[in-house]
């Protein structure tokens, strides 16, 4: 199969009464059949945040292919492009495999107790002469549940910092925020079956055909079936996905929150609601009609500058469907007010009583396979277990659980997000920064300053990867890491499924896995409990995913019904052991269980556990309102365009492995800007001209494509850095542009607004 033309692969039409037909993708190196391959291992694919159920081929030791698994609930067999290439092909390519250490400028190799000595003699002076608030965790949305849990202990009851958190503050923290500040704790209320039985489909700021390929299968194979649900999409650029879309709302960036209160207007003016639902289920609907009342068809029209017809027309389809699923990614997440946005489609939801249903119900979806551990497990910052850092019997339960000292755990202010944790660290207070599984020289905003955060002399930074990327190269100490299929865990994809993937084969030279890394590091600093023994107690994956599911115990996201035996053969299982959440109407927003007392979603002001209580929401969500604000950084006529970045459907984030598989790098080798037809036109620019996007902040030069913005919107992929071209250049990441400035609630910057111009390079 060629899944380079044919992205989502071959219809298999089916209408709502009828499951969704299996469809078994598989790819092997060139030259090998299925009679080749020496055994195949079960596993997850790890590059999107689909979580598709997969087998990896195996001859002689190394790693020869992947095919879908059949029974996977997730993917019925499926596997998209950059599964069936870039999970496998790259990684006995440019790897890491020792340790290095910078002398005198350089990075050299080294031996592993080298390299380890060197970190933990730093960490140890540091919490000496300075104290925990000197060092910082920055991790990702790649590791395992087991890795990440053992990294939140060692950050919180070993060392006592609040500085953690992980690139998932960069795609998917505002989809924990939403849920939090709807429905009092993370967990996504819908799962993937809900595509085969919806009767009408809203992807809000989602180009799932680029992100989730598997998943847009899914819903084409609806589209070309019986019973056709009608599809709605909300997204600046006409994009696959919107093309499919019998509406498609393209609002300017920066202008969600108008649109949402719009479509809650109309809703509501029509009485699309249940009346009955939001008296039984909910709090706050006086507030939300006063607030959305000023924003008519015309007003929301004017704003965004979009059709009124379609926006009354979005509205009917929402509110006149029996079964509804919405979903919502980056275009949402990255504004400035993207918890306010993300808020009201749950509102949507809760207004028409559509959550816990077959076919109806809310994904606020992740960007990355395993961001949902990091929210679950603490890597990110928040309490493992979902649990409330305000709530002080959850800091002790904790204490309790790990047989440290309450006050060792920080939960006397916020977590630290990630925007913070890079601030502090160009002041100075941060000194120590473990960066794991992630390439923040490229995915931040504002990449001039980030580099030069990285080369700071007071700054030391470990660098743990599988490969050498931007920020390796200015790491003091990098650590050679095993990757997908080197190893063994679990992760949670979107849907709240949770997938084992075993290891394969061996890791290349002295690689490591990130959990090995991890009790290392816990061992050599000596971490002790109250009694005086190891901090950390488990000794291999299965271990930590046993000490887990402890954690989770009587917490929304409990894993104490699932097991490694259990997980092994046949599909993914979601926990809780629910397809669904909500379907009784009843959520996690009690005072002494919730996640969060949550926010003002303009301020991003804490409600206090006082005025929390006061509400006494006991089992009921909330309808939380919020007027439109302009976005702080609007075209000019200086900077006449907004730029939006976003992926590709053939790389995944900075291209670390999908940029070494040949079949994807030769699909997309180069980034480019996209731009309308018309404002081409205006400029003289043709199709491949050579053009520099200049904002307030730094350049990039790159080749112009004509055709599937809207008019005054340009788009920039942001997966290209600069490990695969000449030393020096900084002139091609999309990140030189934007801005470092972040919503108020979920603290996730804002990729989608940046003023630019364009010139003919």
């Amino acid at each position: 199969m060629d899944r380079i033309s044919d992205v989502w692969g071959p219809r298999t039409p089916h209408g709502r009464e009828t499951h969704w037909p299996v469809r078994v993708d598989q790819q092997l190196a060139d030259g090998l059949g299925e009679s080749d391959v020496d055994r195949w291992v079960q596993s997850a694919c790890v590059l999107c945040s689909n979580g598709c159920g997969c087998d990896i081929a195996v001859k002689d030791g190394r790693m020869v292919g992947v095919r879908g698994r059949a029974s996977d609930i997730v993917n019925h067999g499926r596997m998209g492009p950059k599964g069936l290439y870039g999970s496998w092909e790259a990684h006995r390519k440019d790897r890491l495999t020792k340790p290095l250490v910078r002398h005198r400028g350089e990075l050299v190799e080294t031996d592993w107790d080298t390299a380890m000595d060197t970190i933990v003699r730093r960490s140890q002076e540091l919490l000496a002469d300075v104290g925990p608030l000197s060092h910082g965790f920055y991790t990702s949305g790649q590791l395992f549940l087991e890795e990440y849990y053992t990294l939140g202990v060692i950050g919180k009851a070993g060392i006592g910092t609040p500085h953690m958190d992980g690139n998932t503050r960069l795609c998917t923290a505002t989809a924990g925020a939403a849920l939090k500040e709807s429905f009092g704790s993370d967990g996504q209320p819908a799962c993937h079956a809900d595509i085969d039985l919806c009767d009408a489909l809203f992807l809000f700021g989602h180009n799932m055909a680029a992100t989730q390929t598997v998943m847009w299968a899914r819903v084409l194979d609806r589209l070309a079936g019986p019973e056709r649900p009608r599809l709605v999409v909300v997204d600046p650029r006409r994009t696959p996905t919107a093309e499919a879309a019998d509406v498609h709302l393209a609002p300017l960036p920066g202008t969600n929150q108008a649109l949402m209160n719009g479509l809650l207007r109309a809703v509501i003016e029509r009485g699309w609601i249940d009346h009955d639902y939001i008296a039984a289920h909910t709090l706050g609907f006086d507030e939300l009609k006063a607030t959305v009342e000023p924003y008519t068809p015309e007003h929301v029209a004017e704003i965004c500058r979009i059709s009124p017809v379609d926006l009354v027309r979005s509205a009917e389809i929402f509110g006149t469907s029996q079964r509804v699923l919405s979903t919502v990614l980056q275009g949402f997440y990255q504004s400035h007010q993207a918890t306010a946005a993300s808020c009201q489609v749950n509102n949507l939801h809760l207004l028409r009583g559509l959550l816990g249903k077959p076919g109806a119900g809310v994904l606020q979806m992740n960007g990355q396979p395993t961001a949902q551990n990091t929210r679950e497990s603490g890597a990110d910052g928040d309490l493992p277990g979902f649990r409330n850092w305000d709530n002080e019997e959850h800091v002790q339960e904790l204490a309790r659980l790990w047989n440290v000292d309450p006050l060792t755990i920080p939960h006397w202010a916020p977590p630290t997000h990630a925007m913070q944790i890079w601030r502090y660290a160009e002041q100075g207070s941060i000194k120590f920064l473990w960066i794991s599984a992630t390439n923040p020289a490229v995915s931040l905003p504002e990449l001039p300053r980030i580099r030069e955060i990285l080369r700071k002399e007071d700054l030391f930074v470990v660098a743990q990867d599988g490969f050498p990327t931007e920020t390796t190269e200015l790491a003091d100490v990098v650590l050679p890491a095993a990757l997908w299929g080197e190893k063994q865990g679990t992760f949670t994809n979107l849907s709240r499924v949770v997938h084992l993937s075993e290891q394969a084969v061996e890791p290349p030279g002295e690689a490591r896995s990130d959990l090995d890394i991890f009790l290392d590091y816990a061992t050599r600093m000596g971490f002790k409990d109250l009694d005086g023994n190891p901090l950390i107690k488990w000794k291999d994956a299965e271990g930590a995913f046993d000490a887990w599911r402890e954690c989770s115990r009587g917490r929304p996201c409990d894993y104490t019904d699932l097991s490694y035996d259990r997980l092994r053969g046949g599909s993914g299982i979601p926990w809780g052991g629910k397809e669904r959440l909500y379907a009784d109407g009843v959520f996690p927003t009690a005072a002494d269980y919730c996640e969060d007392y949550g926010h003002d979603l303009l301020t991003g002001a804490s409600t206090t556990p006082t005025d929390y209580k006061a509400r006494q929401p006991d089992g009921r969500a909330f309808l939380k309102a919020a007027e439109y604000t302009p976005p702080p950084e609007q075209a000019n006529a200086e900077y006449p365009f907004l730029c939006t970045t976003g992926r590709s459907v053939y790389h995944f984030h900075t291209r670390t492995k999908t940029g070494r598989t040949p079949q994807l790098r030769k699909a997309e080798p180069e980034p480019w800007v996209e731009m309308s037809p018309e404002d081409a036109a205006e400029l003289g620019l043709a199709e491949g001209d050579l053009v520099r996007v200049e904002s307030a902040r730094g350049s990039v030069k790159v080749p112009v494509r004509i055709g599937r913005c809207r008019g005054g919107v340009v788009f920039l992929p942001f997966h290209y850095g600069y490990w695969d071209v000449e030393p020096g250049e900084h002139d091609r990441a999309a990140n030189e542009l934007t801005l470092t400035e972040w919503d108020p609630v979920s603290k996730q910057p804002l990729f989608k607004i940046s003023a630019v111009r364009i010139r003919r390079a």
